[in-house]
């Protein structure tokens, strides 16, 4: 019988054992003031879009039923607590929520500049440029910080089905208001391509169904871009 081999052997490393502590607790933490900066920009931006709209866009209650406007709100939540954690030297937030927020004012502003170019949705004077603001500047900005400030790798596949979640509850909504409101009313729907009286059910169905393979087509390219795309941050800033 041979004798066991001791394990402290003189010369030999020690044996190295698992640590429960993750890698990420013991990286120092570094701060980017010139991302904060940039994000609370974005933000600002957003959230000038957002007030203007509200002040010239007529009745509150149908201004904040826009698709554009509530996307262009969550981004603004989505900088500021982003721009605070880039200062403070914290965690970046979760990429399923930072993707959804960049996906919809994304798809807002293709929607505006693809669908509504004939229509009269610009509006004039402080509503037009809360309109550009929201569907130009906005989309913009956002893709800049996701390209240039974020790090890649952090989106899935499965993000790209949850985010249809908002849009479709978005598209209930926007019927239900529709079907609760006299007929007649202006801006009974506020998209043309969800007007149940000009289409039908069937035909706004079919535009949902359309409109919400393109979003998840442009989910999906989003993630593979994500993972693509070079690491911006391997420089400090």
């Amino acid at each position: 019988m041979t004798a066991p081999i001791p394990r402290d052997i003189p010369g030999r490393p020690p044996t190295l054992l698992p640590s429960p502590v993750p890698a990420t607790a013991v990286i120092t933490p570094v701060r980017r003031p010139l991302v904060a900066a940039y994000r609370l920009l974005t933000a600002l931006l957003a959230l000038t879009g957002v007030t203007l709209a509200l002040v010239t866009g007529g009745p509150a209650t149908r201004t904040v039923s826009h698709f554009t406007l509530q996307s262009g709100a969550l981004l603004t939540l989505v900088m500021l607590a982003s721009a605070r954690r880039a200062w403070s030297a914290r965690r970046p937030l979760p990429g399923a929520l930072t993707g959804a927020a960049l996906l919809y004012v994304v798809a807002a502003g293709l929607v505006h500049h693809l669908l509504l170019t004939d229509t009269a949705a610009a509006g004039t004077g402080w509503q037009a440029t809360a309109t550009h603001i929201l569907n130009t500047a906005v989309p913009a900005a956002a893709a800049l910080n996701w390209l240039l400030l974020t790090a890649p790798g952090r989106l899935h596949l499965r993000h790209a089905a949850a985010w249809l979640l908002y849009p479709l509850a978005y598209l209930a909504f926007s019927l239900a208001r529709g079907e609760l409101l006299l007929p007649g009313t202006e801006d009974r729907y506020l998209y043309p391509f969800l007007d149940v009286d000009q289409h039908g059910y069937r035909g706004v169905l079919g535009n949902a169904l359309l409109l919400g393979l393109s979003l998840y087509a442009l989910g999906v390219l989003l993630v593979a871009l994500d993972h693509i795309r070079p690491n911006p941050l391997r420089r400090r800033w």
